[in-house]
């Protein structure tokens, strides 16, 4: 089992470490285009088996997509971070022209490779991968919805005093600030958060989570990484190992939700086979409004996209 990271900057070393520690991957690839970087990172991080007991290797290389070639899974973190003040619509024009570069080169040697998202603006972006891969849009999809929810259950789990571990969510439409978290699909050990938590308090953690990565963002002066580079390593997990999870990710609407040709958050289950099943939740009258008015959001990104021509 082969898994190429492209993209050796933190997220991108970050999944690779976590996939190296789980032994998701009999061979992980860092590629990046800094000469000696990814190779660095690697090595870095294969100098940690003796001591974490693992045997995943580790492998780097600069810009050479003929060290990808045959791997089963690829995720692709490259592109621009975001800096203080900065949207991620602001990132468009260079990261597609990044991420449509990437994805043909991968495509070329891993033709039957799943394709995982993270570059930001995330939802456009694995629209913008989808175009230049010209494959089933099964296989290419985007990692959003777990790092939202990871950061909407953390939010619960602190201000409740609990384990993360007994918390589960469901959060849709685009990642950012219109991302829509839905607190009746919220459970903590299996209780419904609405009964543990205020409905003034559970406003203020949707509204937080919204702007999760702008918060770490002012903090650090860069995006964040252990969170997404985790979040992404996750999804890996389950296509490698089949393991059938339901997880909230940036799939393409083909009529699900009303919705067509739009790359949006939504409940799936993830397999061998990439995103064997888009599960549609019965949304109430908010709920729905929520979820379109997102999807007029990233709809108008995906459309500055369609305007540069790229595809």
């Amino acid at each position: 089992m082969k898994v190429t990271v492209v993209g050796a900057g933190n997220v991108g070393a970050t999944c690779a470490d976590v996939l190296a520690h789980r032994e998701i991957a009999n061979e992980i690839v860092l590629l990046d285009i800094k000469p000696g970087f990814a190779e660095g990172k690697a090595l870095d991080i294969w100098q940690t088996a003796p001591i974490n007991l693992y045997d995943s290797r580790t492998v780097g290389s600069t810009n050479d997509y003929a060290a990808t070639a045959n791997s089963d899974v690829v995720v692709i973190t490259s592109g621009l971070p975001r800096k203080p003040g900065m949207s991620r619509d602001d990132l468009i024009a260079t990261n597609a022209g990044i991420v449509k570069s990437v994805t043909e080169n991968i495509v070329k040697y891993s033709p039957d490779a799943i394709i995982v998202i993270v570059s930001n603006p995330l939802d456009v972006m694995t629209y913008c991968a989808f175009l230049a891969a010209k494959v089933d849009s099964k296989k290419v999809f985007g990692m959003a919805g777990i790092l939202d929810t990871a950061r909407y259950r953390a939010f619960i789990a602190s201000e409740l005093n609990c384990s993360p571990k007994d918390i589960q969510a469901v959060l849709m439409g685009g990642h950012g600030d219109t991302m829509v978290p839905l607190p009746r699909y919220t459970t903590v050990g299996g209780i419904p958060v609405t009964e543990l938590i205020s409905e003034e308090k559970l406003n203020a953690i949707v509204d937080r989570t919204k702007t999760g990565g702008g918060e770490i963002v002012n903090l650090l002066g860069t995006s964040a990484w252990y969170a997404p580079g985790a979040a992404a390593a996750q999804m890996v997990e389950a296509i490698v190992r089949d393991q059938k999870r339901i997880f909230p990710v940036c799939a393409l609407l083909n009529g699900e939700y009303g919705m067509k040709d739009i790359y949006l958050g939504v409940p799936v289950k993830l397999g061998k086979n990439g995103i064997e099943e888009i599960i549609e939740l019965k949304l109430n009258d908010s709920e729905k409004a929520l979820l379109a008015s997102s999807a007029t959001s990233v709809k108008e990104v995906m459309g500055v996209l369609d305007s540069m021509n790229l595809f």
